[in-house]
């Protein structure tokens, strides 16, 4: 039997911390979306029960308290996987870049985390989901580009069918708040919210994965597209919830765009695949 370092290597410790990142930008939004996010009395790094103050004192703080749990794990582990990425030597040098600026911008991250608490304002939130959502891209980019030489042609064509349904399902969540008189529940924009991380996750995927397979301008366009779409989606999706009408209706016209771009590139990628 192989040991378990031959089983798991640097492959797996950058998807299991990329799965990390994920859960934290999570948690993050089921606790604002429960009301949570002042949950453990504008203490921090400390809650509001126990011995120093360090557990959660009922279910109102357990959000904001698990979210902070779980972000030190996934710290660590950003600042393992980056340690590992500069001593392995058949690392490519692109993802030990990633990968060091994702643990650079942890600390920043930790540090928009603590204002989000001790002075919350609307701009600073905002910047702490902006700052969540680069890290997660670069584990994307990173953990992706280390995949990419096991992954397929067919894999492409089955992301851009998977993101021609996430799409059309993120829109319909947005229903929820689009509507004036419907209410937005936490499960809800827990939902939708993983559903933006799926959005990108898979955008990235397609060119990433597509351009090592696909060499025609058309389909090597429709790849170039959909990151760019993707991000464009998710950011006016999020600021729709202001209230704006011309905000929503760009949004819902990228989205249709978007969906389009991956339909187009499941019957693109379908023709042109290379055996």
């Amino acid at each position: 039997m192989r040991s378990l370092r031959d089983r798991f290597g640097f492959p797996h410790l950058l998807a299991g911390t990329l799965v990390l990142v994920g859960a934290t930008i999570l948690l993050g939004v089921a606790a604002k979306a429960t009301g949570s996010g002042l949950g453990c009395e504008a203490n921090w790094p400390r809650c509001d029960a126990g011995p120093f103050n360090l557990f959660p004192a009922h279910i109102v703080s357990f959000y904001e308290w698990f979210h902070r749990f779980v972000s030190m794990f996934a710290g660590f582990a950003i600042i393992g996987t980056a340690v590992a990425s500069i001593r392995r030597a058949n690392v490519d040098r692109r993802v030990t870049a990633l990968v060091v600026l994702g643990m650079v911008l942890t600390p920043v991250q930790v540090a928009l985390g603590r204002e989000t608490v001790q002075q919350y304002t609307t701009n600073i939130l905002s910047l702490h989901f902006w700052t969540a959502i680069l890290i997660f891209t670069l584990f994307v980019v990173a953990t992706i580009l280390v995949w990419a030489p096991r992954l397929t042609a067919g894999q492409v064509t089955t992301a851009f069918a998977v993101g021609s349904l996430t799409v059309p399902a993120h829109v319909g969540l947005s229903l929820f708040y689009l509507a004036p008189t419907t209410s937005y529940p936490p499960r809800v924009q827990i939902a939708q919210y993983a559903l933006s991380l799926a959005v990108v996750s898979v955008a990235v995927f397609v060119v990433l994965v597509g351009r090592r397979h696909f060499e025609k301008r058309g389909v090597r366009s429709v790849l170039a597209l959909s990151p760019l779409l993707a991000y464009l989606t998710v950011f006016f999706g999020r600021q729709s919830v202001v209230g704006y009408r011309l905000v929503e209706l760009t949004y819902l016209g990228l989205a249709a765009v978007l969906t389009g771009i991956f339909l187009v590139g499941i019957w693109l990628t379908k023709s042109n695949a290379r055996s």
